[in-house]
């Protein structure tokens, strides 16, 4: 390849150059050759060799353009360029065979030589070549019709040509056959390959349109150059090296930059979903093309009729032909436009049927927002018959308030590309017929400047979704806020423009014997309490302010601040509200006809700076169990110090999960003794817990802080097994003493202590069941009495011995004494500290030892400090007492040498006082319907 030629092909790469550069050095060669043919070259030689090897050179380079991009890029033209480098390959050699002649032999090119082969081979590849670039019709008729447009433009230019020049060709060969055909070879193929560009120029395919046209290009400038060589006045007078070869170089040029076009500026394909742009005049042009080759070829047929030449066979013969395929062609054409008339007829019917079946509103707006056509379907959607609404403004329709929204989405919507954007989807109010608000969603898309709107009625899609934001944010019972709602405004009112406000605060309010509510009368009585307390609260709260339910019996509420700075005029006229708040709620409710009291007790936290939603809440919770914990009915204003006391029992519980494993627990026992004998009947075993540090926790202290169930658990499974364990060891000693261990009831029912357990651990010390006795505490109103009942039988078929601890301190222990199989009563320590000063305990007391004398049980009073109540206790029949009258709790060696003695003097009541009175009633026992942390 030679420099100029590698300087093309390397040029027409795009490697950062421009479209127009490349442009410009094609122009540049093409031009200085035309300059270099026009001027003779400078001497003959050089005109042969430019004329031959020049035009051989060409094809060569457009052979090889072609066929690298055939190999290099993955496309489906790629058969066309690999014909089309063919194809220049045989112009290539045809012109280098016929240099061979002129230039190396020096003696004129036969009138039959292998130039002639080559030269004839060039348009059949050619040909196939643009048959592939073509846009492939879809239908046998489509075929049909391209076959006729293509001899239709081929029957005309052969009428023509035949008329004035290959006629007289065919003549002037007389009767040798193969001159003659060889003469009609080169036009009859350049008219075919003529009528092929003509009628695919308008059937190209839309993806590489630059590189099609260039190619048609470079192909039609061959064959115009072909046309001129093969006419007898120009064939006579052609010699190398003249103008009209550079034509040919200019085609064999355009071929070789035709595949590069596309790669230089322009997409090889259109991307996937997108439309070609509508080109009326080239449509016009591509029906128009087959009449007018007709008619030239009548002209033609005319023309000849006039000057009075004799009309040759062959263009009366070919004429008839095309006349022949234009009647067929128009024939297919007729019966595809009934086809698709009928189509279309079809596809109407069957949109207007679709249109006005549909149960949404179609409607089609013109760009000044005027109403074109709206479907039947307005009549049953929008209560308005369509023709009424035809000519209505569309701005009339939708509602003030979301015009504004709605007129903005539409010109964003008209603004963007439609091939980005083709709908968009908006929700509006539309009014009725009625004159209601309709909620109406729409589908909008672009039409001739204007709008269609395909719309549906979303009513009561929207209501439910509000019903169901509704249900999400309140409280079923009582249709108050919920907690995440409450959360919500509290965050609102802490971050909006009230931020900073001090005076904003929370309620938090529980309702004092709600559980007892639902004990005697039922949930269904409770739940209608609630119903009313609610009422009573967001009746009493301000507009601005929030009252909601967190669940079960409590309730809060957020007082917003005023946006005063006194603090403390703020402080207390939260807490009148507050206290309001209590009496309000305190007062008589009326459920099924009779009288229900309950208290509430409320804390109440102020707003600090930079302070988060659930830190004041937080806070207005500890103030609620501090009113609990003080008795109850009562309000309590948040102190840091509460928070503080939270700080010290979380630690202390972090503590107590590694106080076990690290052996800081130790086990005392107190003497359970006989207050009729003195002799010790029984060891309660008690834990103590002395922490690394040194500190001594009391025992309602760590308790308290266990009273979760993992923790809990494990500090009951430690005090069985470390009392059965030592028992044994006792035992052993010849100190054979009962042994009693205090567990809470839902550790009985908890799967990690099964009833195996107990019998395996018994049975692993050698300890006789009998020697164990169960205390079991006041139980959880949680736990099943029914699961608990099977629980305690098992165990005593064991034979271990059941314990009711705390006798006498509510009603959970009457219910269990009822329904649990008990052996012993354990008289609360309340009722023992009174015995002696009041004559009301000393009556209550009373009876219930009687109780437990008529049900054959064993008592035991726990908490018998002095004298005088071992005197009483035993006059009124209780059997035993555990207390400092006696002994304290004692470790392992002092026990021992208290069982070795074996008793305790009991006194005789000889010089002591007689039972005081007047001493103030007990305390009455606290309501445990909500759980009160540990102060």
């Amino acid at each position: 390849m030679s420099a100029p030629g590698a300087l093309v092909f390397r040029d027409a790469l795009p490697r950062g150059g421009s479209r127009l550069r490349h442009q410009l050095v094609l122009a540049s060669l093409c031009a200085g050759y035309g300059v270099g043919a026009a001027f003779g070259w400078g001497s003959h030689r050089l005109a042969l060799i430019m004329g031959d090897f020049g035009l051989s050179l060409a094809a060569l380079i457009a052979a090889v353009s072609c066929l690298l991009y055939a190999r290099t890029q993955k496309c489906r033209f790629r058969p066309a360029w690999m014909l089309f480098a063919f194809s220049s390959a045989m112009a290539a050699a045809g012109n280098a065979v016929w240099g061979w002649y002129e230039v190396v032999l020096g003696r004129a090119v036969p009138s039959t030589s292998v130039a002639d082969l080559f030269f004839l081979c060039f348009a059949p590849p050619a040909i196939v070549g643009l048959l592939v670039l073509a846009k492939r019709p879809v239908s046998k008729a489509g075929w049909v019709c391209l076959a006729l447009d293509a001899w239709l433009i081929g029957g005309s230019l052969l009428t023509l040509a035949w008329s004035l020049a290959l006629a007289h060709t065919a003549h002037a060969q007389g009767e040798s056959v193969a001159p003659a055909a060889l003469a009609l070879a080169y036009p009859l193929l350049d008219i075919v390959l003529v009528s092929m560009v003509l009628a695919l120029h308008f059937r190209r395919s839309p993806a590489n349109r630059s590189a099609v046209n260039t190619a048609i290009a470079g192909l039609a400038l061959t064959v115009l150059c072909d046309a001129l060589f093969t006419s007898p006045l120009l064939r006579e007078n052609y010699s190398s090296g003249q103008l009209l070869d550079a034509g040919w170089f200019a085609g064999s040029l355009l071929l070789a930059y035709a595949p590069w076009v596309a790669r230089a500026g322009e997409p090889a394909a259109p991307p996937r979903g997108t439309r070609n742009p509508v080109r009326p005049i080239t449509s016009s042009l591509s029906a128009l093309t087959p009449y007018l080759a007709a008619a030239v070829c009548t002209l033609g047929i005319l023309h000849n009729v006039i000057e009075g030449r004799r009309v040759d066979r062959v263009v009366v013969l070919t004429g008839c032909t095309v006349v022949l395929a234009l009647v067929v062609r128009q024939g297919i054409m007729l019966l595809d436009n009934i086809a698709l008339t009928h189509e279309l007829a079809q596809k109407e019917n069957h949109f207007r049927s679709l249109v006005q079946g549909s149960s949404d509103v179609i409607m089609i707006a013109a760009p000044s927002g005027v109403l074109r056509y709206v479907s039947p379907a307005a009549a049953g959607v929008y209560g308005r018959d369509a023709e009424e609404l035809v000519g209505t403004e569309l701005a009339s329709l939708i509602h003030p308030e979301d015009l504004g929204r709605v007129v903005h989405e539409l010109r964003r919507f008209l603004a963007a590309e439609p091939s980005v954007e083709p709908t968009t989807r908006m929700e509006c109010r539309f009014r009725s017929g009625s004159g209601d608000w309709l909620n109406v969603e729409s589908t909008v898309s672009r039409h001739q400047g204007g709008l269609i709107f395909n719309s549906r009625d979303v009513t009561e899609r929207v209501r439910l979704q509000a019903q169901l934001q509704h249900n999400a944010e309140h409280d079923p019972l009582t249709d108050l806020p919920n907690r995440a709602l409450f959360t919500e405004r509290v965050r609102g009112a802490l971050t909006g423009r009230r931020a900073g406000d001090e005076g904003t605060a929370v309620l938090f309010i529980d309702l004092d014997g709600f559980k007892g509510v639902n004990d005697r009368l039922g949930h269904q009585a409770g739940d209608e309490l609630l119903i009313q307390a609610a009422r009573r609260l967001a009746d009493s709260v301000r507009a601005g302010d929030t009252a909601a339910r967190l669940g079960g019996d409590e309730f809060a509420a957020l007082i917003v601040g005023d946006g005063s700075g006194d603090r403390s005029a703020r402080e207390s006229q939260v807490l009148e509200i507050a206290d309001r708040l209590r009496l309000m709620l305190s007062q008589p409710y009326r459920i099924d006809g009779g009288e229900v009291r309950v208290a509430a007790s409320i804390g109440v936290a102020f707003a600090e700076p930079a302070m988060s939603p659930t830190d004041l809440m937080r806070n207005a919770d500890l103030a609620m169990y501090r009113a609990k914990a003080a008795g109850k009915d009562r309000v309590e204003l948040y102190a840091p110090q509460m928070q503080a006391e939270v700080v010290r029992r979380t630690e202390l519980a972090a503590r107590l999960r590694s106080a076990l494993h690290e052996g800081e627990f130790a086990l005392l026992h107190q003497p359970v003794v006989s207050l009729t004998t003195g002799r010790i009947a029984a060891v309660s075993a008690q834990a103590r817990w002395r922490s690394a540090q040194g500190i001594l926790f009391t025992p309602a202290e760590f308790l308290r802080v266990s009273d979760d169930g993992d923790r809990g658990a494990e500090l009951g499974r430690w005090l069985l097994e470390e009392a059965v364990g030592q028992a044994a060891e006792r035992a052993g000693a010849g100190h054979r003493t009962t042994v009693s261990v205090r567990l809470p009831a839902r550790l009985l029912l908890d799967r990690a202590l099964p009833l195996g357990s107990i019998e395996a651990l018994l049975t692993r010390h050698g300890l006789p069941s009998g020697a164990l006795v169960i205390e079991l505490a006041d139980s959880d109103p949680r736990i099943s009495f029914d699961e608990l009942e099977q629980r305690l039988t098992a165990l005593r078929r064991m034979g271990v011995r059941i314990a009711l601890d705390g006798f006498g301190s509510g009603y959970a222990a009457i219910n269990a004494l009822r329904r649990l199989p008990v052996d012993v009563l354990k008289l609360d320590r309340g009722l023992i500290e009174g015995v002696v000063e009041s004559a009301r305990v000393h009556k209550i007391t009373s009876g219930l030892l009687r109780i437990a004398g008529d049900l054959g049980m064993q008592s035991v009073a726990d908490g018998v400090d002095v004298p005088e109540q071992v005197l009483a206790l035993r006059a009124m029949g209780c059997t035993h007492g555990q207390g400092m009258a006696f002994s304290g709790p004692l470790d392992e060696y002092r026990l021992r040498r208290a069982l070795a003695r074996g008793e305790y003097p009991v006194p005789d009541g000889l010089g002591l006082p007689l039972l005081t009175a007047g001493i103030p009633p007990a305390r009455n026992g606290s309501n445990n319907e909500t759980r009160v942390p540990p102060t």
